[in-house]
């Protein structure tokens, strides 16, 4: 049998080496030869206003040298807050020719978010859309940068737009308050851009191991990290990706740059890589379908770099306002799996490929990706980048790979990797085993070598000893009619059990039926993967890239839940809950972010330690021979303990009935009779017990008279 990498090898397009030469020095160098390469040609297009590499190649000289008047030096950081526009790109490559790190933060954050970001870098400058630099002057004074300067969109861009923005009408005032506000105490970009600055002094150039950017990751399953990416990272990411995808004509190119560029996906692919190439930039400040189609009609990419729902959402507006998306040859899609049927959908839109990839921020982003011609597969990552390896590791024991077709962790290594976390806290893990890079995603490699992603390693549910993922579930419950969008987490039962539950945005907003849903699901998934409880939702929290938060779903179910039990409570103990609530609140206040931080430890000591009880429990299984889990799966316990725990809560059996659907009836009756005997027994004997408290508390009280 082939290995893996000689089936990686094989899935190469023939056009695709598996090993490159890579450039050397910095982005500053690269900068240098792209802008000399395709001087001529247009680098940015914002509205229809064009800069080209030359006019590019000035405005970063002129303001890096203001950049440096001011103090900016090697080993800085400056921090970058705004929208995708022209002045990001300049100001992005201007920092870099200082020698100085690159800090992206979206600008929409808000001074919760930002102070404990500013505290761990401590950016002595940062550069910021007018309409967020309030947020950043009022950040607390140990953490405010220095030096502020604002950025206004509107002055990139064109004459028209300008002035239609300044008409004496609501709708004008209205988008002019959207796209720029005044930022009184801070510098102004226009002023940075002013001529006849001196560049920064040759001494001051970065090389390829130093710094270049720092993105902090999202923080869906803790403390944001610190990612920092060096020249040579993002040097090589950018290389293997022009690499990659074969259609691509240097100078020739038009790429959709409409991901934020505070997100890596966006920063290293859409402009690094873009204008390596030599592409236009079709610069969208916000993703929006009409935006996006206007920028499609003024000239049509070659290139589409974004996420399945702007994909999807591009095709549909496309089709609703007659705008032709023809020409558009290549598609890359990341940050989630990318559904058959919109691939079918966006190929025949536009005749091109549409294609899905890997990655995470601490790679610069890719890792993994499906070649660029027909042999691409749908909900696959594909195989791995030139020069990078790969390795499925047991999620238990990371010196060990997994057979082949068992789920497995990514490990992998390769040019485009960063180094470790910024100021990591001591004793905390840096995400490293031996030199491999632990990603935390579990995949499965299929026959030809490509790799599926199963889940997250911290979002797997443990119920009744066995792992269920997510993603599993949710695709199985994609196919029932009336869901539109889904997550599935782990949440905590009264009897303190875990649960698979799930989280349902629908069409028309009602409650699924869901005897059909279970009934469907069981058709594809073993009965414990079944979810046990089905919540309809309004939306579901999303990030800047538009993957699902499944922590912040998890916590938003938890929170519906209590307030459900909270409405069961007897009526006098929800008076006294009213009663003391001011006074608990008031406490939750004072504990603040430490109560926070206890609760998400703890709650991350309680997982392990259910990770650990599941080790034993799947141990114990294997010992005891393999028929067991075929017992025990058919027993279907959380099934059993839903009906003992309603039945302890004093509720009616018909909430269940769903579930025995999963069970012989027999193995259903049997349940009830014996939680019926048990409750029995159980009151029986607690009478004589009532009888001696009585007489003890009598006698007690004689004592004390």
């Amino acid at each position: 049998m082939p290995t893996l990498e000689e089936l990686w090898a094989a899935a190469y397009d023939p056009a695709v080496r598996r090993h490159l030469d890579y450039p050397g020095g910095s982005l500053v160098d690269g900068f240098d030869r792209f802008t000399r390469e395709f001087h001529d040609r247009p680098a940015l297009d914002f509205f229809g206003a064009r800069t080209s590499f030359t006019e590019l190649r000035r405005a970063v000289n002129q303001v890096a040298g203001r950049l440096y008047e001011l103090g900016v030096r090697p080993g800085d950081y400056v921090a970058l807050l705004m929208p995708t526009c022209p002045q990001h790109v300049i100001a992005f490559y201007a920092v870099l020719a200082c020698g100085a790190t690159v800090v992206e933060h979206n600008p929409l954050y808000t001074i919760r978010e930002l102070t404990p970001l500013f505290g761990d870098h401590h950016a002595k400058m940062a550069i910021v859309w007018d309409a967020s630099a309030h947020v950043l002057q009022e950040l607390p004074d140990d953490v405010r940068p220095d030096t502020i300067i604002s950025i206004n969109m509107i002055k990139a861009m064109p004459l028209i737009k300008r002035l239609m923005l300044r008409l004496p009408i609501a709708k004008a005032r209205q988008s002019r308050a959207q796209l720029s506000r005044p930022a009184p105490g801070t510098l102004t970009f226009a002023e940075q851009l002013k001529p006849s600055r001196p560049a920064p002094p040759i001494g001051v150039r970065p090389k390829g191991e130093d710094i270049a950017l720092l993105l902090y990751t999202s923080g869906t399953t803790g403390t944001p990290k610190g990612v920092p990416l060096s020249h040579a990272n993002l040097l090589a990411c950018a290389t293997q990706a022009i690499e990659w995808v074969t259609p691509l004509r240097p100078g020739h190119d038009v790429f959709l740059a409409c991901l934020p560029l505070f997100h890596v996906f966006g920063c290293s692919l859409s402009m690094n890589a873009g204008l390596t190439d030599g592409a236009m930039l079709h610069l969208i400040p916000k993703p929006e379908t009409g935006l996006i189609l206007d920028a499609i009609k003024r000239c049509t990419p070659t290139m589409a770099i974004a996420v399945p729902p702007l994909f999807e959402r591009i095709v549909d507006g496309a089709a609703e306002r007659g705008v032709s998306l023809r020409g558009i040859q290549t598609g890359i899609s990341g940050a989630m799996s990318l559904r058959g049927e919109l691939i079918e959908k966006w190929e025949k839109a536009t005749g091109g490929l549409l294609i899905e990839g890997y990655g995470l921020s601490e790679c610069s982003p890719i890792l993994t990706g499906n070649p660029v011609n027909k042999n691409r597969m749908a909900e696959s990552i594909g195989v791995p980048f030139p020069d990078t390896e790969v390795r499925l590791a047991d999620p238990e024991d990371s010196s060990k790979d997994v057979a082949f077709g068992e789920p497995g962790e990514i490990l992998a290594k390769g040019p485009q990797i960063f180094s470790g976390y910024l100021n990591l806290p001591a004793g905390e893990p840096d995400g490293f085993y031996e030199g491999w890079f632990r990603t935390g995603d579990i995949a499965v490699a299929d026959e030809r070598g490509y790799l599926h992603i199963v889940d997250r390693m911290k979002e797997v549910v443990i119920t009744g000893g066995f792992n269920v993922y997510p993603s599993e579930v949710e695709t199985a419950m994609r196919y029932h009619d009336g869901i539109r969008d889904i997550a599935v987490v782990g949440l905590a039962n009264e009897l303190g059990v875990e649960e698979v539950v799930a989280a349902v945005v629908t069409v028309d907003g009602l409650l699924p039926d869901v005897d059909e849903l279970r009934k469907s699901v069981k058709e594809r998934l073993a009965a414990y993967k079944v979810p046990r409880r089905v919540y309809v939702v309004d939306e579901l929290p999303r990030n800047e890239m538009g993957k699902v938060l499944r922590r912040e779903v998890r916590s938003r179910l938890e929170r519906r839940d209590f307030s459900d039990q909270l409405a069961k409570l007897n009526p006098k103990w929800r008076v006294q809950l009213d009663e003391i609530g001011p006074d608990v609140r008031e406490w939750f206040s004072q504990a603040g972010d430490e109560l926070q931080e206890r609760l998400e430890s703890s709650g991350q000591e309680m997982r392990e330690r259910l990770e650990n009880l599941d080790t034993n429990v799947r141990s114990w299984i294997e010992e005891e021979g393999s028929g067991l889990r075929e017992r025990l799966e058919k027993m279907d316990l959380p099934t059993r303990l839903g009906i003992w725990r309603d039945q302890l809560l004093g509720k009616g059996s018909e909430k269940h009935e769903e579930d025995d659907a999963g069970q012989p009836d027999s193995e259903a009756d049997d349940a009830r009779e014996h939680s019926s005997e048990a409750s029995e027994k159980s009151e029986t004997s607690k009478e004589p017990e009532k009888q001696v408290a009585m007489k003890q508390d009598a006698e007690k009280q004689d004592a004390e008279r």
